[in-house]
């Protein structure tokens, strides 16, 4: 077939009268075009449908990520900031929670707890107390603030009321941004009796959180308050105070992401979270050229590359119709004079055909019937029926058994995390240890730390809140597993002591503590690991869960041997404040 034959067939003005009364099944025109209409479909249709696949999954996929990539930002974001106030706040509440607030008269008591609020967290500027009157009473800072009336201040309101103040971002007469974190402390809740303790933080800690982010020149994160008006500063929004160009969404304290129109109407992504107990909205923006622009180049070599694959597609298509279309018409014209001849014998071979297929196939689900009812039969006659079968029972058991072991897996971490409330109730020390070890078995593992757990055997329970005897074996393995070196010894051991209360202690073959700081590692804010990034909170904390469950904490330790905390719980505590 030549170049002209591929575009004007010869079957396309053929007679077709030598088909006799057959003529319908030849028209080769027709069956071209059915052909040339099939090839073409079968092969676009794919095409056309992985292009527009390759539209959408890529566009969605693309902004699926950058949402993600949003809500991971802002949701990051937004922990480092919640986290950042939280510190704080936890760190004044503290210290009124432990301290006599009287002696907060003193200032220079006052200027050292504000010197290791400084050394521990950074970004505190002064410290004052404020009497119920409003009248600040004692301070310590660089202003000369002590005599302030405060009792007509919005702030002062709210401390009052809720208990705790975090302020906006605001200049007020020392002229420099800064926030405030006032703490309420019940001194005689029956004449209602109390002081504020209140603290004042720079901006610059508050500001480099989120300036130490790595953002793109089409993105933008930022803090505005419930009004819309900027606490920190902004890429496209200017410096701080200055009101953002859009209408802050709905309140959500959880991470959401949602289109929005910004600069001039440009579709925008913008990740947004509330501060809970804060008044600051986080915004995270990002232009869609921004997040859409490599979908755009992928979307233009789509479409060139669809194209020319159609164009290829029907040109091949046309010749490979023709042809084949070419070759049945010359075939057919040779064979129809003895297909007409032939016909009706073909068709009664066909009938027979047919029918001994079919007397086949319906004989064989006949014969698996028959065989199956009787087998049923037999059972029914034979056999006693629903006799329990052990391969069964012994499936069963083993799905129980796993169900089993995923519900202790699951209780001990629910049972861990849910334990708040002052609860005594009768608990096994060495059930307790278990639950805690399960957390560390693989970091004991993987750093080779041999644990060994003693428990006398004549102690079977001791009434205690589960939780808070938790968190303090918890609190005090970590630090074990801290002061060791990988392939070092843990030794957890309870027993009895002499006054009939229970000893638990926990020992370890580490670094040790040096005896000058054996003496004060309980007090707040003081940490030996001051190169690791600790607060000096942790044995404080676990000093008073100890004092709370009606306990004593002790403390033995030789540098460069071990440490070993220990601390005795009665075995049934008085709820009127005497042990037993």
């Amino acid at each position: 077939m030549n170049i002209k034959g591929i575009f004007k067939p010869e079957f396309w003005d053929a007679d077709t009268k030598t088909a006799g009364p057959y003529k319908q099944l030849f028209d080769y025109k027709r069956i071209w075009q059915f052909c040339m209409g099939l090839l073409v479909a079968v092969s676009l249709v794919p095409i056309l449908i992985m292009a527009s696949i390759d539209f959408s999954v890529t566009r969605g996929a693309i902004k699926s990520e950058n949402t993600l990539d949003a809500a991971r930002t802002t949701s990051n974001t937004r922990r480092s900031v919640s986290f950042f106030l939280e510190e704080r706040k936890s760190a004044l509440q503290l210290l009124v929670g432990m301290h006599d607030f009287r002696s907060f008269d003193d200032r220079e008591k006052l200027a050292r707890m504000l010197e290791s609020l400084k050394n521990s967290f950074g970004g505190f500027v002064d410290l004052g107390v404020i009497n119920k009157e409003g009248k600040q009473v004692s301070y310590v800072g660089p202003y000369k603030l002590e005599g302030r009336e405060y009792a007509g201040q919005d702030w002062f309101k709210q401390t009052v009321e809720q208990g705790i103040y975090v302020s906006e971002v605001f200049l007020g007469f020392r002229d420099s941004p800064h926030l405030v974190i006032a703490v309420k402390h019940m001194i005689d809740v029956k004449k209602d009796r109390f002081k504020i303790l209140r603290a004042t933080l720079d901006t610059k800690q508050f500001n480099g959180i989120l300036s130490s982010l790595d953002l793109s020149e089409g993105e933008d994160v930022f803090l505005v308050n419930r009004e819309g008006v900027l606490q920190t500063p902004s890429k496209w929004n200017g410096k701080i105070f200055s009101k953002v160009g859009f209408e802050l969404p709905e309140q959500s304290f959880r991470t959401k992401v949602k289109e929005i129109s910004y600069r001039k109407g440009d579709p925008t992504m913008l990740g947004y979270a509330y501060l809970e107990n804060t008044p600051f909205v986080l915004l995270y923006v990002k232009t869609e050229a921004e997040f859409m622009g490599g979908w755009q180049s992928s979307r233009d070599t789509v479409i060139w590359f669809t194209i020319i694959s159609v164009a290829v597609v029907i040109m091949v298509m046309w010749a490979v119709a023709s042809y084949l279309v070419e070759r049945i018409y010359i075939a057919d014209m040779t064979r129809s004079k003895a297909l007409q001849q032939m016909e009706h014998h073909n068709r009664m071979a066909s009938i027979g055909r047919l029918a001994a297929g079919v007397a086949h196939e319906i004989n064989n689900p006949l014969a698996i019937i028959n065989e199956k009812a009787g087998l049923l039969k037999d059972l029914f006659t034979f056999s006693k029926a629903y006799e329990a079968d052990d391969r069964l029972l012994g499936l069963v058991d083993s799905v129980l058994n796993s169900v089993e072991r995923c519900g202790r897996i699951t209780k001990r971490l629910l049972g861990f995390s849910r334990q708040t409330d002052m609860e005594f109730r009768p608990v096994y020390p060495r059930k307790v240890i278990d639950t805690v070890l399960s957390f560390l078995n693989k970091e004991a593992e993987y750093r080779c730390i041999d644990i060994n757990v003693d428990v006398d055997e004549n102690i079977y329970e001791v009434v205690t809140d589960r939780g808070k005897l938790e968190q303090v074996l918890l609190n005090l393995i970590n630090n074990a597993f801290q002061a060791m070196k990988d392939g070092g010894a843990l030794h957890v051991k309870v027993s009895l002591c002499e006054k009939g209360q229970i000893l638990f202690s926990v020992k370890d073959n580490g670094c040790g503590i040096p005896a000058s700081d054996l003496k004060r590692i309980f007090e707040p804010f003081y940490s030996t690991k001051k190169q690791a990034g600790g607060t000096g909170l942790g044995l404080s904390i676990t000093y008073g869960l100890v004092q709370d469950l009606g306990g004593e904490m002790r403390v033995q330790s030789e540098l460069g041997k071990g440490t070993e905390f220990s601390f005795s719980l009665p075995k049934v505590p008085d709820m009127n404040g005497e042990s037993h």
